[in-house]
């Protein structure tokens, strides 16, 4: 007797209903981002009026949790087509990496300005690298919205080529990660997926999705990989995503 639980008709609903919840989120998430557009005009006449104005501040904040609960619903979806549906297509393409990484700042720029965080990017014009597009922007744009919790007011995007191996980093100038998380990039990385943390509600999806991700690239052997750690440029947390 089949065992209802794990029907495929069970996870195809559940996809779908995903699905829709990320497409109405996606609706609400661009509404938002257009309502703070058109404040920043009034942040370039008067920063002060503007920042601390409660709509604004308020607007800023709801950007910032429907960008997380876009995150995590793309992130549901993704390894929902990697594990239920085998077959879909990974689609690795040489990429401009210049490219990649300027859709990243568009999709970041608006929340980013919103809370008065800047932006500091980092990497070479010409650089060409094969990797799926969605997937690495996906990683990296869930990797900002993550610092934000952690920078004092700056964030570093960069890209250089290590060796054979593309590294892609996120750092803040926060006061690190812990211990518990560090070892947490550690344990996603061997395929295990943390559990949750009350403290910082956190699940842990962001993490393993990332780890998936870059075990997904391959290449004469090698994979890629994910890694958690303090100091870099900035002397706080680093997000590094490795691409062989």
């Amino acid at each position: 007797m089949e065992d209802q639980h794990s029907s495929p008709e069970l996870f195809l609903f559940l996809a779908s209903t995903v699905h829709d919840m990320k497409n109405s989120i996606s609706v609400l998430s661009g509404t938002l981002e257009s309502l703070l557009a058109a404040e920043q005009a009034k942040v370039d006449a008067d920063a002060d009026a503007a920042q601390n104005a409660p709509a604004y501040l308020q607007m800023a904040q709801m950007l910032y949790q429907t960008k997380r609960l876009n995150d995590n619903l793309i992130q549901l979806l993704a390894l929902y087509k990697e594990v239920g549906k085998p077959g879909y297509p990974f689609d690795v393409q040489p990429q401009l990496v210049a490219q990649v990484l300027a859709q990243v700042v568009d999709q970041e720029k608006i929340l980013l300005a919103s809370k008065g965080i800047r932006l500091e990017t980092d990497f070479p014009l010409e650089l060409i690298w094969t990797l799926d597009e969605d997937l690495v922007i996906g990683v990296l744009a869930h990797a900002i919205n993550n610092a934000i919790r952690y920078t004092k007011d700056t964030i570093r995007l960069s890209a250089r080529e290590v060796g054979a191996v593309l590294e892609l980093r996120v750092e803040d100038n926060g006061e690190g990660y812990t211990q518990a998380l560090i070892e947490a990039g550690s344990a996603a990385m061997n395929g295990m997926q943390a559990g949750v943390d009350f403290s910082t509600n956190s699940t842990g999806l962001g993490l393993y999705f990332s780890s998936e991700v870059a075990k997904m690239h391959k290449f004469r052997g090698h994979s890629g990989s994910i890694a958690l750690a303090n100091g870099g440029a900035l002397g706080g947390g680093c997000f590094i995503l490795r691409l062989p």
